[in-house]
């Protein structure tokens, strides 16, 4: 089974880059930031289950997941009004686990919305903890967890994404028993899936890596591969992706 998980910093956008050529390869598609709340005609005739949950401010935030194999069940948002309200968590249900699509706050410019995001952090754990079934969880976290995951560390201590609060929070998430899946095939920096807009820094490869597809540590012997498509475009994200056994 083949997982793709991208930023698409709007959906609308990014069906003007070509995005409906990459996905045909790939089973369960999740987009974060789709910024929509409708789902395009583009989407309505490709031979994919949709599930669209959007944020209540409009061109906002939002989430989106295909899937080829109609899930047993799915379900929108972590069960929290304010978080649920942005659209950030759809879960669907397949026989052996659970497909996990998030989309993390961000900590904001002065981290003003640091103790939002903290709290979703413990709100996600929650939720996915009652979950009785091992998952797939993909998405945008926005933190990069380690300096390896960080063109310029030292530059960036204690700014959005890279606070030792949010830092703490993904390792104690991983510790509660979960596989970052890049890192069981990459052990080198360098790689990076988010590139700010601002002074080229895509070109120069000062980025981020703060979108992952994690597994729970019984599926980790089913992960064949895992990857950032680093040359992929449509987004200030490069898409993930994810192949389980």
């Amino acid at each position: 089974m083949r997982f793709l998980s991208w930023n698409v910093n709007g959906l609308r956008s990014a069906l003007g880059k070509g995005i409906l050529g990459i996905i045909k390869d790939y089973d369960v598609v999740m987009f974060q930031e789709v910024k929509s709340d409708v789902v395009p005609l583009d989407f309505q005739f490709l031979p994919y289950h949709v599930y669209l949950f959007p944020a209540r401010k409009r061109g906002y935030s939002g989430t989106m997941t295909l899937s080829r194999q109609a899930p047993l069940s799915f379900r929108y948002g972590i069960g929290r009004e304010e978080f649920d309200s942005e659209g950030r968590v759809i879960t669907l249900e397949f026989p052996d686990f659970y497909v996990v699509n998030a989309y993390f706050p961000n900590s904001g410019e002065g981290l003003r919305r640091l103790q939002f995001k903290l709290s979703f952090d413990e709100a996600f754990q929650e939720f996915v903890g009652s979950l009785r079934k091992p998952l797939v969880v993909c998405g945008d976290f926005n933190v990069a967890h380690e300096e390896i995951d960080i063109a310029r560390p030292e530059e960036n201590e204690d700014h959005a994404g890279f606070t030792r609060e949010e830092r703490e929070w993904f390792h104690k998430f991983l510790l509660s028993g979960f596989v970052d899946t890049f890192r069981m095939f990459v052990k080198e920096g360098g790689h990076y899936s988010w590139w700010s807009y601002r002074t080229k820094a895509r070109e120069r490869n000062v980025g981020w890596r703060i979108d992952y597809c994690l597994v729970s540590a019984e599926l980790a012997g089913r992960v064949r591969r895992a990857n950032i498509l680093e040359d992929m475009m449509g987004s200030d994200h490069a898409p993930i992706t994810l192949q389980l056994e």
